[in-house]
C-alpha cells in the first residue's frame, strides 16, 4: 500500500497548516476549505476508514473528537456552532483513506448536509 499523503503531513514530510498536535492526534487547515474555519483532525495511528476502527481505537477516536472541541473552544466557535463531519468511504465522499474529522464553523450550515 502507497503511504497517504496525511501519514506524510503527520511526518512532516509534505507541508500543512498545523494548529493543533499532540501525541495522539494532529489537527490541519484543509486546502479547500467548505468554511472559513475548516480544520481537518487526523489519528497519529493510520486507519483506513470508520469501518476499521476497533474497540481498542475508542480512547484515541475519543481524544480526537475532545482535541477538536477545544480548538472549536479556542478559536471562538463553541457558543456560536461549528459541525463535525466524518466521511466513510467513496459513496460518502471520503477521497483520503486515512481517517479525518472535519471540524466546519465560521457560517450558519444548513441541513441536511448533504
Amino acid at each position: 500500500m502507497r503511504e497517504c499523503i496525511f501519514c506524510r503531513i503527520r511526518d512532516g514530510r509534505v507541508p500543512a497548516q498545523i494548529v493543533y498536535r499532540d501525541e495522539h492526534c494532529i489537527g490541519f487547515q484543509d486546502i479547500r476549505p467548505k468554511a472559513p474555519v475548516h480544520v481537518l483532525f487526523i489519528p497519529v495511528k493510520h486507519i483506513d476508514t470508520l469501518n476499521d476502527l476497533s474497540a481498542a481505537d475508542s480512547e484515541g477516536i475519543g481524544h480526537l473528537v475532545v482535541a477538536a472541541t477545544q480548538y472549536a473552544k479556542q478559536v471562538g466557535y463553541a457558543e456560536k456552532g461549528y459541525r463535525f463531519v466524518w466521511n466513510c468511504n467513496g459513496d460518502a465522499g471520503q477521497t483520503i483513506f486515512h481517517i479525518h474529522l472535519h471540524l466546519l464553523a465560521g457560517r450558519p450550515m444548513g441541513w441536511p448536509p448533504g
